[in-house]
């Protein structure tokens, strides 16, 4: 949630999506994190490049993406 507060207060300096290497940085940073964190997950790999997409990038999609990973994973016992 801290990465995507970062990029919608900071607008300006991730405005520029793929282009701009601060958003590359907080991106590749956070899904190294993340990977440590909660395991490796699939769902990482679209939110990456979701994250590369100008204007996308303000949608919170690294706490979606924790939210399906983290909230899916309690479900695999149900039958």
């Amino acid at each position: 949630m801290a990465a995507d507060a970062i990029q919608i207060v900071l607008v300006p300096a991730f405005f520029g999506g793929a282009a701009s290497p601060v958003n590359d940085g907080v991106d590749v940073a956070v899904g190294v994190a993340l990977s440590l964190l909660v395991g490796w997950h699939v769902a990482f790999l679209p939110t990456f490049v979701a994250e590369l997409v100008p204007l996308l990038n303000i949608f919170p999609t690294w706490t979606t993406a924790v939210l399906f990973v983290t909230r899916g994973a309690g479900l695999k016992g149900r039958g």
